[in-house]
């Protein structure tokens, strides 16, 4: 293998010091192409040839590029490659010229970007393309571009080299279509229903006491530690709490965790918050969201996801202890202490993190043990143990539970929601019990006052909900890996 590789190197250097040569002979000819700083494009590849009849026999310029050639003496064929897809062009030596055409055949290569002028036809066999008048090299491909066929099929190079499998991959290139068309979608049903988009700090002075490890930097003219934020929710609720009903953001988040095919350390959710309403008002907003953006980017609510239909007319709702019972067969409801619960997790060979030994840390045990990876269709689970939910508000009927849900699909976690906890004094109680767990593992964690500050002036009965972007683009472009829907994921340097 090692032989293969050092002969496919060799290959390589040798094709790039060959297109370098070519560079620096254009350039004593007066042609050096990344002299030229612009082309004006009147066309576009995708609307000539979606259009032709009203583009047939016109004066066109098109750039893109180079991505196939066929010479044959004196008129050739080549396809180029622009942002709206490809199309073929037609050379002469009549037409552009003897110079032109030599320089063509010769110094021309697969990944040079070129410019074309010409008129709009079809050819015998019925493809529309450009029959050029006028050429010539707008930036010289110094490297070649991976055979066509079999393109960068390495995964790793593939995310390494985006840019390389954005030109070789048209499916790829269609993805981070779609995922833009659903930011337009999101962010049109959002404002749609009267909300406000904001922008909120990424540096933060503090680091809080939630679970996820933050990043580190250090300020310099203030020569003060600062935390990338692990969530956007604590700033978005002042807003609430300063008179704002209605507010989003889209916001990159940064935790410094692990990796995995539905984790990397930088993702980016939408948070939004409404005022005077809980959570079960979120779980039929998130619902329309979902349905609105699949029917507006997908045309339907029956999506293929890794081998699985995906209905999202069809949403269940289970309560955490219900959804155990269930697909456990341990009926949570029914133990009444932490002992008991100890025993159930033993029995079940469910294992306990330390320092996280009570019922409602065990009830979440089973069901990350049990259920999580069981629902597929769409499903709310709701009612979540306050020891894992300490920005919710407790149940009114059972302040052992919190009126949180997280909601999942194809086995993963895609959006989490509360009735949002606005008295400042049980909040305050459980920012310090956090921190205070965290200090005690050797971290360092502080409450954040000004946060309870805020909440002290009186912050409304309000639903919150976040939801996790990468991952509901993942769902609606059939991937299996959230680096697939991230144009450069976190990637460790090569040596």
């Amino acid at each position: 293998m090692e032989e293969i590789i050092g002969e496919e190197e060799r290959a390589l250097s040798e094709q790039a010091r060959i297109r370098l040569e070519k560079l620096i002979k254009l350039a004593a000819e007066g042609n050096d192409p990344f002299r030229k700083t612009q082309f004006p494009v009147t066309a576009r590849s995708a609307e000539v040839k979606g259009d032709f009849s009203a583009w047939e026999g016109k004066e066109v310029s098109v750039a893109g590029r180079l991505m196939s050639r066929r010479v044959m003496g004196k008129a050739s064929f080549s396809h180029i490659q622009d942002g709206a897809g490809s199309i073929q062009i037609y050379v002469t030596r009549q037409d552009v010229g003897e110079d032109v055409y030599a320089a063509y055949k010769k110094d021309y290569d697969i990944g040079d970007v070129v410019g074309i002028r010409g008129r709009v036809f079809k050819t015998q066999t019925g493809e529309v393309s450009i029959h050029a008048t006028h050429l010539e090299m707008l930036s010289k491909s110094l490297l070649p571009l991976p055979e066509k066929y079999n393109g960068l099929q390495n995964v790793d190079m593939k995310y390494r080299l985006r840019h390389v499998d954005l030109i070789m991959n048209g499916d790829v290139r269609e993805t981070f279509r779609r995922r833009s068309a659903i930011m337009r979608a999101i962010r049109a049903y959002l404002d749609g229903h009267g909300f406000m988009e904001v922008e909120t700090p990424v540096l933060l002075t503090l680091e809080i006491g939630a679970d996820a490890r933050p990043f580190k930097t250090h300020h310099n003219a203030l020569d003060l530690d600062m935390y990338l934020r692990i969530e956007t929710e604590l700033y978005l609720k002042r807003l609430i709490v300063g008179g704002y009903e209605k507010v989003y953001e889209v916001g990159r988040i940064f935790r410094n965790e692990g990796m995995d095919a539905s984790h990397n350390p930088e993702f980016t959710t939408i948070e939004m918050y409404q005022a005077y309403v809980d959570f079960r008002y979120m779980m039929d907003f998130i619902e329309g969201l979902y349905q609105s953006v699949a029917k507006e980017v997908c045309g339907t609510l029956q999506l293929p996801w890794q081998g699985n239909l995906i209905d999202l007319s069809k949403w269940e709702r289970l309560t955490m202890t219900e959804a155990v019972k269930k697909y456990s067969g341990v009926d949570f409801a029914a133990i009444s202490s932490d002992e008991a619960a100890r025993a159930a997790a033993k029995e079940h060979g469910v294992e306990l993190e330390k320092g996280k030994d009570t019922k409602g840390h065990i009830l979440a045990a089973f069901f990350d043990a049990f259920v999580e990876d069981k629902l597929i269709q769409p499903t709310f689970i709701y009612d979540y143990p306050v020891e894992i939910s300490p920005l919710a508000k407790r149940k009114p009927e059972d302040p052992t539970m919190t009126e949180r849900f997280e909601y999942f699909i194809n086995g993963m976690e895609m959006g989490n929601a509360f009735s949002e906890l606005n008295d400042p004094i049980d909040q305050r109680a459980r920012m310090e019990a956090q921190a205070a767990k965290k200090r005690a593992q050797g971290a360092n964690a502080e409450v954040d006052e000004d946060f309870l500050n805020a909440l002290e002036y009186g912050m409304p009965p309000t639903g919150g909900l976040g939801m996790g972007v990468d991952r509901f683009v993942m769902m609606l472009t059939d991937s299996s890996s959230i680096r697939d829907v991230l144009l450069f994921p976190t990637m460790k340097p090569k040596k």
